[in-house]
């Protein structure tokens, strides 16, 4: 017997017993079907081009729960992973990948990089911190709080006298929390201080800034309050939140306590237009009372 006859003979055999033969060369039929491919809706995972566009408030995965409405209302109010379903032992297929796509949005917002025309299309001057490119950027982030003379002479040319609030835009650990919020949040900033008879210094733009690079700023231009908006470091919320720093007449060695934060600026937080007019208010109040951080917050509390 051959190997054609063989192969006919162990089709035959198969065939009789109620399976479809899987030899070489032969069209793929599985043994046993697998299960039928059930419709979803939005509300139980509806598969979009982009997951990342589904609203996690709203990503209910949960099969045959005990009362999943009542889960969904409580859902709504927090973009926790809650409520993500499984198949077997295992994640979803879109819970995963929603999972995967937000971990890179957030790498993305890490080592990406603020276009070079950023400073000049927003009114600001452009200087940059010690550090020579990202990578000794998130290694030496001693580095991203000082300025070489180069850098400080830029601040001296630009910023005239000793301004009473010096606003500085800093990329921080999400570059696209900047491209996202900064704009909006700086127009809103310099307008609620507009009205209140405050006067800036010429807006500042730093590449490779952490927080205390505001410090140096305060060195340098002599300002009275210094308000650093920078991104912060990306979640798997969001890769988009950005935080402004406010401190009450900085200089280097400041305190972290010293300093009052308005976080999670961002559209899934705190818009970034309405964020600005309340720092607009908070800064007034910190110059009104001469100091920033918890000495304020202890100040309002007697």
């Amino acid at each position: 017997m051959n190997k054609q006859e063989l192969t006919s003979l162990i089709a035959e055999i198969l065939q009789d017993m109620g399976n479809e033969p899987m030899v070489k060369a032969s069209d793929y039929k599985p043994a046993n079907p697998g299960p039928e491919a059930k419709d979803t809706h939005y509300q139980d995972g509806d598969f979009v081009e982009d997951v990342s566009q589904l609203d996690l408030r709203k990503l209910y995965l949960v099969e045959g729960a005990a009362d999943g409405e009542k889960f969904r209302r409580l859902k709504e109010k927090t973009p926790a992973r809650l409520g993500s379903g499984r198949a077997g032992p295992r994640y979803k297929t879109l819970t995963m990948l929603r999972f995967r796509a937000d971990h890179a949005a957030a790498q993305d917002a890490v080592f990406s990089q603020v276009p070079e025309d950023y400073a000049q299309q927003h009114d600001l001057v452009a200087v940059q911190t010690k550090c020579k490119d990202k990578d000794e950027y998130l290694t030496r982030p001693d580095l991203g709080r000082c300025f070489d003379e180069e850098n400080q002479s830029k601040i001296r040319a630009a910023v005239s006298g000793a301004p009473r609030v010096q606003i500085v835009v800093g990329d921080g650990l999400s570059s696209a929390a900047i491209l996202a919020n900064a704009a909006d949040c700086l127009a809103a900033i310099r307008d609620g201080l507009k009205l209140k008879g405050i006067e800036t210094g010429k807006g500042i733009f730093v590449r490779y800034c952490r927080v205390g690079a505001g410090d140096a700023v305060g060195d340098v231009t002599g300002c009275e309050l210094v308000c650093v908006l920078v991104g912060e470091r990306p979640g798997l919320v969001t890769d988009k939140s950005m935080s402004a720093y406010i401190t009450y007449k900085p200089h280097t060695g400041v305190s972290e306590s010293s300093r009052t934060v308005v976080s999670n600026i961002h559209a899934q937080g705190t818009p970034a237009v309405e964020a600005g007019a309340f720092i607009a208010d908070l800064i007034e109040t910190i110059l009104k009372r001469k100091v920033s951080g918890v000495g304020l917050h202890l100040e309002e509390k007697i």
